[in-house]
């Protein structure tokens, strides 16, 4: 599949392909927010006893979907605002799971493997999927129009597809054939990188005979592992009245996990990244584990800011986030430095500045070369000079510097016809700003007043 735009984000600090599993800590602290969920209902007491997998709360707004007990210990409520905490921690034996009547979200109708989706939902695998065009989590017990699986995580940093298929390839396989349980004739997209790498030729050679599983080859460039772009790419339409359901590696292990052994996902692996890190690596962790007990050994002396899933998308990790998240992908370390602007910065001399455009001082050390991003501007925001960069590593094939134009001048109409609606949120276009202008924050503004029926001006 050919893709326009993109870029190779060529940074220092990427995870090596160790993977480590840190020390028991002395207690959890689950958040009940994540990106897509609210886990507001709570389902357990203060000082209650619980096993492994036992669902402390769930997401009424989202199909009921569950937080899951990564250990089995004491339930405190209140001790750390927003946090559901698990105390004198212990490990057992997982008890296989069994039908509950008392389901929240029970199918009306009859829909193909309903016992299979239940368990889905109910061990915790639901939640690695979505909705390809907008994220959001689907129907559990609705149908797809297709499914787009992608091996890859393109995104610095977080963790690689091929770390977390490592010796997993036959529980892959497994998960591919449940969800052709599940779907019935809905075809099957698997996103591969070029289909001559040795990574590829394993996870052919492990689906051989799989018929109904299309083949789709992207070049190694983020995003190209983008659901939204592969949807269009592929022709499936957001508008057909069904979902295209969008699911990675790791959700593929859930489902192996929960419909294969019946047991829940309660780990995830995660990465560890950036130029502040001492120890770039790969983390296999239960959400709830204490951010600092994490940092603690992997970080480097001095000021920093914790990036929390991949350095172009995430979002820096305040006091109020103490555990990790149930949706958590990893965390980049950045040094922090508030230097000075000047003409000297805007020309990007530094032997650690990375510069996209060709006019730039810092281009010189060359695109392979991995550069160490700090918190600095390297220079001071201006005005959008026209220059094209956005629009040249745009992957919508849109003209981010035209709708920003439009966005100043509170022309919403005009954005809205330049297709901002298309915007992926990729980060690309900020990142490749010479003005340092913050046009991915001013899209996903623009696409919220869109979504929310705004009033605009012709």
């Amino acid at each position: 599949m050919r893709m326009t735009g993109g870029y190779d984000v060529p940074l220092a600090g990427r995870p090596s392909s160790r993977v480590e599993v840190p020390d028991d800590p002395p207690a959890f602290y689950l958040p009940q927010k994540s990106r897509r969920f609210n886990f507001s209902h709570v389902l357990v007491k203060e000082g209650q006893c619980i096993a492994q997998g036992h669902v402390l709360a769930c997401d009424e707004d989202n199909f009921s979907v569950p937080l899951l007990a990564p250990r089995a210990g004491i339930v405190r409520l209140g001790q750390v605002g927003g946090h559901i905490v698990l105390e004198d921690l212990r490990r057992q034996q997982e008890q296989p799971w069994e039908v509950r009547q008392d389901q929240p979200h029970i199918p009306h109708r009859n829909v193909p493997g309903a016992l299979k989706r239940q368990k889905m939902l109910a061990l915790g695998a639901w939640q690695f999927f979505c909705d390809a065009h907008s994220g959001l989590l689907p129907d559990p017990f609705g149908q797809p129009s297709a499914v787009i699986v992608s091996t890859l995580n393109l995104e610095p940093f977080t963790a690689r597809g091929a770390i977390q298929l490592r010796r997993r390839l036959t529980h892959v396989t497994r998960a591919m054939g449940h969800l052709q349980d599940l779907i019935e004739h809905q075809p099957i997209f698997l996103v591969l990188p070029e289909v001559h790498s040795v990574f590829a030729r394993g996870v052919l050679e492990s689906l051989r005979g799989y018929a109904w599983i299309n083949l789709v080859e992207v070049p190694l460039r983020y995003p190209a592992d983008n659901f939204a772009l592969l949807a269009r790419e592929l022709g499936l339409p957001c508008k057909s009245g069904l979902p295209v359901w969008g699911v990675r590696i790791e959700g593929l292990l859930a489902v192996d996990r929960a419909l294969s052994d019946s047991r829940p996902s309660v780990r995830r692996l995660i990465s560890l990244g950036g130029p502040g890190a001492a120890k770039c690596v790969h983390l296999l962790v239960e959400p709830g584990y204490p951010l600092r007990d994490l940092l603690a050994g992997r970080v480097k002396e001095g000021p920093r800011r914790v990036v929390r899933d991949g350095v172009l998308t995430g979002v820096a990790c305040d006091e109020s986030y103490i555990g990790i998240d149930s949706e958590c992908t990893g965390f980049t370390v950045l040094p922090q430095h508030d230097r000075p602007g000047g003409w000297l910065a805007e020309l990007g001399p530094g032997r650690s500045t990375m510069s996209y455009g060709r006019s730039f001082l810092g281009r010189l050390r060359g695109k392979l070369i991995p550069q160490e991003m700090d918190t600095s501007l390297h220079g001071r925001p201006q005005a959008c000079i026209s220059c094209g960069q956005c629009k040249r590593v745009c992957p919508a094939a849109i003209m981010p510097y035209l709708i920003h134009r439009h966005l100043r001048k509170g022309n919403l109409a005009a954005a809205a016809r330049s297709r901002v609606d298309l915007c992926v949120v990729c980060g690309l276009c900020s990142y490749v700003c010479p003005a340092k202008i913050e046009l991915t924050q001013h899209f996903i503004a623009a696409k919220k007043d869109l979504a929310a029926g705004a009033q605009v001006r012709p």
